[in-house]
């Protein structure tokens, strides 16, 4: 796809890898529409506001608009991809990144299990058919599910979490089997080399950040997987392999990742042809 011209939406764009792609999507030419909850007026304790995504882009010379989105109403998600619309017209890029979750296993109140599940998984489908109609209508369009290397192995107290990425990485893999013939393209880009994103940092602020990426380097993955033609569609792959593979993503880090020997890295959750 030639982003220049094209309408995205990227969800959690208030900061980290979100924040990163969006500005990554404007300086390729995206108008983009930056959807989280917090705003200026209504900020978080993790640093990052979609209306400092936007300054930022507006500022270099790009063109970009703040959705506040909370993604665990339905409502919102799908005034989200209306309001989008509306603005920019209709949406050539969906960029599903935002996600939540709580420490806890089969301990979880569940509550906040539905949440999790809420937030990763029912909001990204929600959005794809959301944006799905006009992408076929048009037969172009390319959406990301962000995934974690959580979805595919056991992390004590991510279980939820884990959950819901395996089951967004199901959802890429059915949709892009849906939509395939009509030339939208729907992937997964899987974090397993660990990331500097605000939230991760704010969470785990006495461990060693030395071998993390900065988000920027994540989000050029995203932006590489969007640019390849719809053909590149039903792919789960995580940064490691598309970092070996594509030569693509070089390393900011202060010292290099290794990945322990007993990771799953790969799944063979593959559409049929």
């Amino acid at each position: 796809m030639q982003l220049d011209g094209k309408v995205a939406i990227v969800t959690g764009a208030s900061r980290g890898v979100g924040a990163a792609t969006a500005i990554l999507l404007a300086e390729r030419g995206c108008k983009v529409v930056c959807a989280a909850r917090a705003t200026d007026a209504a900020p978080v304790p993790i640093p990052g506001t979609i209306d400092e995504t936007v300054r930022r882009i507006t500022d270099a010379g790009g063109e970009a608009v703040a959705v506040p989105t909370n993604l665990a109403k339905d409502a919102e998600v799908e005034h989200m991809v209306a309001a989008a619309t509306e603005h920019f017209g209709p949406i050539d890029v969906l960029v599903n990144n935002a996600a939540i979750t709580f420490p806890g296993d089969l301990d979880l109140d569940m509550k906040r299990f539905d949440l999790v599940m809420q937030v990763d998984l029912r909001a990204p489908l929600l959005a794809i058919r959301a944006v799905m109609p006009s992408m076929k209508a048009r037969r172009t369009g390319a959406i990301i599910n962000v995934s974690s290397i959580a979805g595919l192995n056991y992390f004590p107290g991510l279980m939820a979490y884990g959950m819901a990425k395996a089951a967004l990485e199901h959802l890429t893999v059915s949709a892009a089997h849906q939509l395939r013939p009509f030339e939208v393209a729907v992937n997964t880009f899987r974090i397993d080399v660990p990331v500097a994103s605000e939230g991760f940092v704010f969470n785990l602020p006495d461990v060693d950040h030395s071998d993390w990426e900065p988000s920027e380097v994540a989000a050029e993955g995203i932006l590489w997987m969007l640019e390849q033609p719809p053909s590149y569609t039903g792919h789960n792959v995580g940064m490691a392999k598309l970092r070996a593979d594509e030569g693509i993503m070089a390393s900011r880090a202060a010292r290099p990742h290794a990945m322990q020997t007993n990771i799953v890295t790969d799944t063979h959750l593959r559409p049929p042809h």
